[in-house]
């Protein structure tokens, strides 16, 4: 039996060029940045190195980025920290944050509202993109204010009009952050063109290793630590720094980057003929968000007659291909997600898989998959 790994949007393997710029940071160049020997000064020049190459992936300066421990970091410092940095202005601010985002943004945004801290305002967002910014963004005038809103879905590759959003804050004087971990070197992605005020990515989303993730910054931003201890990365993040980890992450997202010209075609041809022999093989089939701009790596399925979605996945993990129903953050919950109850009702009646293509992605492998996926259904379908 032949496996297939259709679940990239979870996680990727380390590309090779990624590992071998890593190596010599988790071996022979092993300094402490912040030591003032030579071998501190080696390590933290390649950490300088790291975040230049970074910024420049992503249109930014290098005073712009800081280095995280993963993507929920990146979100909940975006979030908290720049919550309460709001709140030194006196009134309490305002956190619109869309309905479909990350838990890493939703928990934390949540949290805050338990505390007093802010008030949070979710933005409805239709299965086509559109974002009904007009109706939670009323009486903010002398409002501080923080919206939340992802570049690419995780869960259905849906693209959020990013620029519609930077247009609206402005003339609101609200802060936009934006999680992009699913669109940085899958669609194009650069903060002088799109002014965005935070950006959070990660690495292990297109090659790149686990835990290590960034968070944009844009020059005269205020944002409030979450931890204390040191004064690495501008006291945002103190701790000593994963020198081997922020190279590893700016090679992957570099080479995405400088790659995204050919492979996102490739990902989306893939994706397409994937999604045409599903929709030929399962009658009644829905794709989710298939109407709107999507990025090119993520299909999301509605499948009818199915009862149990954690279910299906099982049986298609039995059969060598790896899926999800959604975030893998939340593998195993039976329930809709909360993406599918905000985009099509909280008593959807279909089950959701989510399909996903990477770099190294094959035509053999998508037929595949679509083959096992068609067998599973008509397997398990309600008569």
């Amino acid at each position: 039996m032949s496996s297939v790994y259709l679940d990239h949007a979870a996680t990727t393997p380390v590309r090779d060029d990624v590992i071998a710029a890593m190596e010599p940071y988790l071996t022979a160049r092993f300094g402490n940045p912040s030591s003032a020997h030579r071998w501190g000064q080696e390590a933290s020049a390649a950490l300088e190195h790291a975040r230049a190459r970074l910024a420049s992936a992503i249109g930014a300066r290098p005073s712009e980025i800081r280095f995280v421990r993963g993507g929920t970091e990146s979100d909940n410092l975006a979030i908290i920290g720049g919550v309460r940095a709001l709140a030194r202005e006196g009134a309490t601010p305002v956190l619109l944050a869309s309905a479909i985002e990350h838990s890493a943004v939703l928990e934390p945004a949540g949290w805050l509202e338990g505390r007093g801290e802010t008030e949070l305002r979710l933005i409805p967002v239709s299965p086509d993109g559109n974002l009904g910014l007009d109706r939670v963004s009323d009486q903010l005038d002398a409002r501080p204010s923080l919206a939340s809103v992802m570049w690419a879905n995780n869960e259905t590759g849906l693209l959020l009009p990013m620029d519609e959003v930077v247009s609206w804050a402005r003339t609101s004087c609200t802060v936009v952050h934006t999680d992009a971990s699913q669109g940085v070197g899958k669609v194009p992605i650069d903060v002088g063109e799109v002014e965005v005020d935070l950006l959070t990515a990660t690495g292990h989303k297109l090659g790149g290793p686990r835990g290590c993730g960034v968070l944009f910054v844009r020059d005269g931003i205020e944002i409030e630590p979450l931890i204390f201890g040191g004064g690495q990365e501008r006291a945002l993040r103190p701790g000593t720094e994963d020198v081997a980890g922020a190279v590893g992450l700016a090679e992957a997202i570099h080479l995405a980057v400088r790659d995204l010209e050919a492979s996102g075609p490739r990902m989306a041809a893939l994706r397409d003929r994937l999604q045409g022999r599903l929709l030929d093989a399962i009658p009644g089939l829905r794709l989710n968000c298939g109407d709107a701009p999507r990025a090119p790596h993520v299909l999301s399925l509605g499948l009818p007659g199915i009862r149990n979605g954690a279910d299906f996945l099982m049986a298609l993990d039995l059969e060598g291909v790896a899926a999800s129903g959604g975030s893998a953050c939340h593998t195993g919950a039976a329930a809709a997600s909360h993406v599918i109850s905000a985009l099509y009702g909280s008593d959807d009646p279909f089950a959701t898989v989510r399909l996903s293509v990477g770099r190294a992605s094959t035509e053999d492998e998508v037929d595949r998959g679509a083959e096992v996926v068609a067998e599973v259904w008509n397997r398990m379908k309600s008569p």
